[in-house]
């Protein structure tokens, strides 16, 4: 395609999708607020903690479900305040859903009400319905309140946030080492804390993705039928499965995985792609603004079907392992449907925090979600996610696959490693 041709399409899809726009800015907002709005709470109650311990007055034991959550905020309890701060960010992603919906149904289109209901109703079902059936009332010991455990965890988390951003996780993969093996925190503990980095990371970058229309919106919602009823099958069956197989069965994946990546790492924009016959139906086909190229780049979405399997099976592995599994967003994108490199990183950021979701009203109801771990881990992954941000508009896709294919390898050696009881 010549740069006249190229320019000419970039136009026209950029004039399709002027109505797109509002919705666009509107989820931003949400996902800017949400993410605002729990960093001052998670603050506030950390503060009184800590103010309250030192005089002896803290509660050591946490809320698990919504109505003890009430009673404590009712005492002053600052551990049910930080819970609070917390159930904000991971109500984030349903609220943007409830607005994505909205937001269609004032442009008119009812294709993409229906798809982003079904993804509605699948999360309402996880929160409500399997998290009902799973969880359990009362309140849990928190593991560990010490100052340094907290500034310690915020340092690390912030590292996870910035890589997560970059390449399309969710920051789990870090976190969870981290809290196992550097805080001996168990294991359930750890997998909830990194549920609420993929929340933290896919808030606070897709805000500013979404806002330069560097994610596909629509990509993002249709894929996410896949992944949220993916990650519902894989939180309710974390009690049954031995999760060691997983690890090893999803490292060896991994490994295999970044062959293709290898094989095209001096790819700047995907070649010889033609559009799959759902993905003009979906009207999937878009454009984004590249800085470093100086254009609106057109792209098109090919394998449609293969995409939407591997989005299944990222959700499963995501409710599973607390992971977000964007590896798998990002490599399905990448290489199966073959969209832009930057266009796959970000719209995984945009997806992952639906698919955490799924699984977040279980883990939180189990008493899994311990706010003196998953506090520092939100505020740190949330820092790091919004320096990512800035940072990935400056890069090539290039560049980014060159970040993305090493962490897959460490990634990947590390599943094995957990795996098979090396770690």
């Amino acid at each position: 395609m010549t740069p006249r041709h190229t320019a000419e399409t970039a136009a026209r899809l950029r004039k399709e999708e002027t109505p797109l726009r509002k919705t666009e800015l509107a989820i931003s907002n949400v996902l800017r607020g949400g993410v605002l709005l729990s960093i001052a709470v998670i603050l506030a109650g950390i503060v009184c903690f800590y103010v309250m311990k030192s005089s002896g007055g803290a509660h050591f034991s946490y809320p698990d479900t919504l109505s003890a959550l009430w009673r404590g905020l009712a005492q002053g309890r600052p551990l049910a305040i930080v819970m609070l701060g917390l159930v904000i960010l991971l109500a984030t992603p349903v609220i943007r859903v409830a607005v994505s919906i909205a937001a269609f149904a004032v442009e008119g289109d009812r294709t993409y009400v229906g798809i982003t209901g079904i993804v509605l109703l699948l999360l309402l079902f996880s929160i409500f319905g399997v998290g009902q059936w799973l969880g359990h009332p009362g309140s849990v010991a928190v593991h560990d309140d010490s100052l340094r455990f907290f500034l310690i965890v915020l340092s690390g988390s912030l590292f996870a946030g910035l890589t997560g951003a970059l390449v399309g996780l969710g920051g789990g993969v870090f976190i969870v080492p981290l809290l196992t093996l550097g805080f001996h925190v168990p294991f359930m503990l750890a997998v909830g804390a990194s549920i609420v980095s993929v929340i933290a990371t896919s808030s606070g970058a897709a805000a500013a993705y979404v806002r330069d229309r560097m994610t596909n919106l629509r990509i993002g919602m249709f894929l996410e039928i896949a992944t949220a009823a993916g990650a519902i099958v894989g939180a309710a069956l974390t009690a049954y499965l031995d999760v060691q197989v997983l690890f090893v069965v999803f490292g060896a994946v991994l490994l295999v995985s970044v062959l293709p990546l290898v094989t095209r790492m001096g790819e700047e924009f995907p070649a010889h792609v033609e559009n799959h016959k759902w993905a003009e139906r979906l009207r999937l086909p878009s454009v984004y603004p590249d800085r470093r190229a100086g254009a609106d780049i057109p792209y098109k979405v090919a394998h449609i079907g293969a995409g939407f399997s591997m989005m299944c099976v990222a959700g499963l592995l995501s409710g599973l392992l607390g992971i977000g599994s964007g590896v798998f967003k990002v490599l399905a994108m990448d290489t199966f449907m073959r969209l832009p490199m930057k266009v796959s990183t970000t719209t995984s950021n945009f997806m992952i925090g639906v698919t955490a979701a799924a699984s977040a009203g279980i883990f939180f109801q189990r008493g899994d979600i311990d706010p003196m771990i998953a506090a520092p881990v939100a505020l740190g992954v949330l820092a790091g996610a919004t320096l990512g941000a800035k940072l990935l508009t400056r890069l090539s896709n290039k560049h980014i696959r060159m970040v993305f294919a090493p962490v897959i390898v460490l990634v990947a050696l590390n599943m094995l490693a957990r795996g098979l009881g090396w770690l």
